[in-house]
C-alpha cells in the first residue's frame, strides 16, 4: 500500500477486476492517460514476461503462474501510482490497494457478441457468461478486500463507460485531497 511521506506525494494503486468483455481495458486505457497511472495488465505481461504456468488445452489460453506475477508486481505496487487489470482478484495482497472497481455487464446480447468477438471456443464462452451471470468476479472482491474500497461499475454502454471514468476520476480526487 502506498504511504505518504513529507517528501512525496504517494499516488495509489487501484484494481479493476471483472469478467472478460465487461470493458475493464477501455477504463483502465484512459484512467492511465487522464490520471497519469502505471497501467499494468496482467495478462499481457504474464505472456510478455513469461509468468505462465501452463498451457490449458480445454479452455484454449494460458494458465497464470500467480507467484510469479506477484514477484514482478511487487516492487511496482510499492512505488504507487497503478492501475491494474485483470479478470481475477482473489490472489493480490489487500494491501496493495486504495480501491477494488469491479465491472459488469448484464447477460445481454452485447455481452455475448463481446466475448464471440474475441474468438473464445464454447467451453470458455459458456464459463465467462456463467461467471457473469453468477457474479463470480464480484463476490471475489468482496470476500477478497474491505467492503469500503469495493466498488461496483455497470458498464454495459458508452455512457456508462464515460460515467464510470467520471466516478473513479472522482473516488481519485477524494483519496489525494486525505
Amino acid at each position: 500500500m502506498s504511504t505518504k511521506t513529507e517528501e512525496e506525494e504517494s499516488v495509489p494503486n487501484i484494481l479493476i477486476t471483472g469478467t472478460p468483455a465487461t470493458g475493464k481495458s477501455y477504463l483502465c486505457e484512459r484512467l492511465a492517460e487522464q490520471l497519469k497511472l502505471r497501467w499494468l495488465n496482467c495478462s499481457e505481461l504474464a505472456k510478455k514476461h513469461n509468468l505462465i504456468e501452463e498451457y490449458d488445452e480445454e479452455y484454449d489460453c494460458p494458465i497464470l503462474d500467480e507467484d510469479k506475477l506477484m514477484d514482478y508486481l511487487e516492487p511496482l505496487m510499492q512505488q504507487g501510482g497503478n492501475i491494474v487489470e485483470y479478470h481475477g482478484c482473489d490472489f493480490f495482497p489487500e494491501r496493495w490497494f486504495e480501491a477494488v472497481f469491479v465491472t459488469t455487464c448484464s447477460n445481454t446480447a452485447l455481452f455475448f457478441d463481446r466475448l464471440k468477438e474475441r474468438n473464445y471456443n464454447d467451453k470458455k464462452l459458456k464459463s465467462n457468461i456463467e461467471c457473469e451471470i453468477f457474479g463470480i468476479v464480484l463476490e471475489e472482491a468482496k470476500n477478497s478486500y474491505k467492503s469500503d474500497i469495493v466498488y461496483q461499475l455497470t458498464n454495459e454502454t458508452k455512457q456508462e463507460a464515460e460515467e464510470n471514468l467520471k466516478t473513479i476520476k472522482n473516488w481519485y480526487k477524494a483519496w489525494k485531497r486525505k
